[in-house]
Order: structure tokens, then C-alpha cells, then sequence
């Protein structure tokens, strides 16, 4: 793409950077094993437990994780964590995708914020996804972008967030725009409910997404087909608990609300975990 499109993306990113959000979990130990694109087996009976796969989105890694993958493995889930690439709709969602076909039997596909427009384009028409789960995540409808519902008027908006944009050289030679959160901002904006020493690390370790990764729009979203359920986060102030509400209702995902910053996965695990287990029982 030529720096001059690449730019001209950058307006919509300014825009919309209003409720984009993630964070990590990398100071948390690593899971005792490692997760392998295989189904595990119910101790009783014929049925197959669903793969468990999750999909961070920006300003994080899969180590984001790390404390929900602990609880699904305590209860014999196999879990894969995605590495999001975080360089746009489009390849975000290509590269789970071919993640997914390297998987036997169901699937319950997660995604938190950014992450759940990336499940939300990769899941269609793939027939071994039997649950879609967001956590405190986008969920875009049909020809909608991130910053399209970054925009919509809500009661009670988010804040603007801490970004830092940052102008960097892709492999193909041209110019794109990375964003990033300013640390000190970090924590008050995304995960105020995090001990301020673990806030500190998750900043240090963010990845930044591509800007132009705000403008991608969605072909034709998965939850029109895919049961889903949605964790609202009460006192997000990455995502606006009510555009959280809208999403959720417009999906017709089953839904709870937990008193959580936009860190869920991070601060609240056992809620996030007992969630996607129960998103993983209509696979029986």
C-alpha cells in the first residue's frame, strides 16, 4: 500500500482510537504445558471436548492468557492461544483462520477486544466453530469497521485513549503506522484493576497494531450464524461498558456483566474461564 493511503488511514485511526484496547499477562507464570491443535477426550462417554482457541487483540500477546489457560487445563481443555499478528482485518483474520483448519473436531473460538473482530471475520462459514465468546471485545456487523463502532454514540463514551503513534517500515518497503499506549497512561486506561508492578510489565511488553487495522471491515460476521456469549466489563474505560451492551445484544449472545477494568482476562480469570466453559457445553 503507498505511504499516502497508509496516511490517509491514520485519520480514521485518531478517530476511532477511543475504545481500542488490550493487555498482557506476561508477568503471570507460563502454563505447565504447551497446547497442541489436537481434541481432547470427556472422561466418560463418546463426546469430544471442544478445542479451546483464543485470539487477543492489540497491545498484548497470547500471554494475555496465561491465568485463563491455567483454569481450562486444570479442567482438561486443550487450549490454543493465536498469535495475533495485529496488522489488519484481513491478514489478522487469514492467519487464524488457517490456525483453525489445522484443528480436529469442535471449536470454541474467544476473543478479547480487537480480537473479537478478528474471530468475528475468520469464524464464517467454518463448520467446526460451535460457540463464539467475547470479552469485552468488538463483535462488527456486515461492511463494519472498528472505527465505524468506535464512533457510535453511546450514552456514557470512553475516553480517549494514551496513544503514541510511531511510523514504521513494513517488509515491503513502505510506511505504516504503529500505535502504541504511553506508558503512563497504561494502567488507568486498561487494567486499574491490576496490581500497578503487573500494569508496569504489560506496558513495557506491548505489541502495537497497525492503524489501518481500525478501517478493516467485516464481510459477513460469524455470531449471525455461531451461538455466542459476551462478558461485559463494568468499568472499561477501553471499550464503553454500553457500546459492550449494544454489541452484545445485537449478536444475541448470552451475556454477563462482571465488575472488571477492560483487563478481564488478566484481572478476572475464573469469570472469564467459567464463561467459555459454558460456551464449550453446547458443543456436547
Amino acid at each position: 500500500m503507498a505511504i499516502g493511503r497508509r496516511l490517509a488511514t491514520t485519520a480514521l485511526a485518531a478517530f476511532a482510537l477511543t475504545a481500542i484496547g488490550l493487555t498482557q499477562a506476561s508477568a503471570f507464570p507460563q502454563p505447565d504445558s504447551s497446547p497442541t491443535a489436537t481434541s481432547a477426550v470427556f472422561d466418560s462417554g463418546d463426546a469430544v471436548r471442544p478445542t479451546i482457541v483464543l485470539e487477543h487483540g492489540a497491545w498484548a500477546d497470547a500471554s494475555s492468557w496465561n491465568r485463563v489457560i491455567g483454569g481450562l487445563m486444570r479442567d482438561d481443555y486443550e487450549v490454543i492461544a493465536a498469535p495475533n499478528p495485529l496488522r489488519g482485518l484481513a491478514p489478522d483474520a487469514a492467519a487464524l483462520r488457517g490456525l483453525l483448519a489445522t484443528i480436529a473436531g469442535p471449536i470454541v473460538l474467544v476473543g478479547h477486544s480487537y480480537g473479537g473482530a478478528v474471530i468475528t471475520e475468520a469464524a464464517t462459514g467454518n463448520p467446526q466453530v460451535k460457540a463464539l465468546v467475547y470479552i469485552a471485545a468488538y463483535a462488527p456487523d456486515e461492511n463494519e469497521s472498528i472505527g465505524e463502532l468506535s464512533a457510535r454514540p453511546v450514552e456514557h463514551s470512553a475516553p480517549a485513549l494514551p496513544i503514541v503513534p510511531v511510523p514504521t517500515t513494513a517488509l515491503d518497503g513502505s510506511t505504516v503506522l504503529d500505535l502504541y499506549l504511553d506508558r503512563a497512561g497504561f494502567r488507568a486506561a486498561f487494567a486499574a484493576d491490576v496490581p500497578a508492578r503487573v500494569a508496569a510489565r504489560l506496558a513495557a511488553t506491548q505489541r502495537p497494531i497497525e492503524a489501518s487495522a481500525l478501517g478493516g471491515r467485516v464481510t459477513r460476521p460469524a455470531w449471525d450464524a455461531i451461538p455466542s456469549w459476551y462478558l461485559v466489563a463494568t468499568k472499561d474505560r477501553a471499550i464503553s461498558p454500553d457500546l459492550e451492551r449494544f454489541m452484545a445484544d445485537r449478536a444475541g449472545s448470552h451475556v454477563i456483566e462482571v465488575d472488571s477494568s477492560h483487563a478481564a482476562p488478566v484481572s478476572h480469570p475464573v469469570a472469564v474461564t467459567r464463561l467459555i466453559e459454558r460456551a464449550a457445553r453446547v458443543t456436547r
